[in-house]
């Protein structure tokens, strides 16, 4: 074998190993107009002690199709309007952050069971939000609450312990307003008839896709027990009783969370598949909750937004 030879088969053997080191082209099925903002429900977080997050691996999966996502850390357990007031302060603190040459001017929203009411709030508070899209939203309550509610009492040793526990969650996630975190505040917000009087003063996008410059979708699932090694599919099965043959996902059901255009209220998740939780134990057959979530976006950017 000649030098020449030698050189150029060293010469392919370095380039093979160069695109086998080389990282993946991102996509940019996700690469939206505007930065995309996810917000955590009850008893939710952005990540745990900067480890485990809310939205587990669905952040790096948009990402990886060219987005730009936030993730947002408002109470686990408070009203909507206290939530609402949170994210519309994050929001103002990313806008002022982000550098002249991509100013942040919109926001998409994109909110999980209580993170649906609380991104509605911040729409209806603000003129820069260009998209709320929600997962299981509580918008019209949810019957778990309502029945909780009336079944516990004042000042009770549950209501105590299940604060104290709220506390404990806000204060891991680090944020700030962790001591106002109350179980039956939240509670309060999340039935029926709170629901409905925070509808009446934010009615915006409840039948229309578009409305006041803002588009609304709607997801959720509707079953409660999808892996039988996933730990929580018991506690969601327990609180799913409480809608008899209703379909729901173990704390909403389709109807509950119906807000603006309905894109699918049949998706074969419970309530925390729909988050890829526990750490991505999801049933078999069901999509890929990293996947639909880029979807969703996907469907922002072919608006445009």
């Amino acid at each position: 074998m000649n030098a020449l030879k030698i050189r150029h088969i060293a010469a392919a053997a370095v380039a093979a190993i160069a695109v086998a080191a080389a990282p993946a082209q991102a996509g940019t099925s996700a690469k939206t107009k505007y930065p995309v903002v996810l917000v955590h429900g009850f008893i939710g977080f952005d990540n745990i002690l900067g480890v485990v997050n809310y939205f587990y691996q669905i952040p790096g999966a948009l990402r990886d199709e060219g987005a730009t996502v936030y993730i947002a850390s408002v109470n686990p357990s408070q009203t909507t309007e206290f939530r609402g007031e949170e994210l519309n302060k994050q929001l103002d603190a990313w806008k002022a952050a982000s550098p002249w040459y991509a100013k942040i001017t919109k926001f998409n929203l994109i909110g999980h069971s209580h993170g649906g009411p609380t991104v509605r709030y911040a729409a209806g508070t603000r003129s820069d939000i260009a998209s709320v899209s929600t997962m299981s939203g509580t918008h019209y309550g949810s019957k778990v609450a309502d029945e909780i509610l009336a079944g516990t009492t004042p000042d009770g040793g549950f209501d105590k312990t299940a604060t104290a526990g709220l506390q404990l969650i806000g204060w891991l996630t680090g944020n700030s307003t962790y001591k106002d975190a109350d179980l039956k505040t939240a509670l309060k917000a999340l039935t029926h008839a709170d629901a409905e009087r925070f509808n009446t003063e934010f009615p915006a996008g409840r039948t229309a896709e578009y409305q006041n410059g803002q588009y609304f979708y709607s997801y959720a699932g509707n079953v409660v027990k999808t892996n039988g090694w996933d730990v929580s599919d018991a506690l969601l099965a327990y609180t799913g009783k409480y809608y008899g043959t209703e379909a729901n996902d173990g704390l909403v059901s389709p109807a509950e969370a119906t807000w603006g255009k309905t894109i699918d209220l049949a998706l074969p998740w419970n309530h925390l598949d729909e988050i890829n939780q526990v750490l991505g134990t999801i049933g078999k057959g069901a999509p890929d909750p990293k996947a639909y979530y880029v979807s969703i976006v996907s469907r922002l950017k072919g608006k445009g937004l």
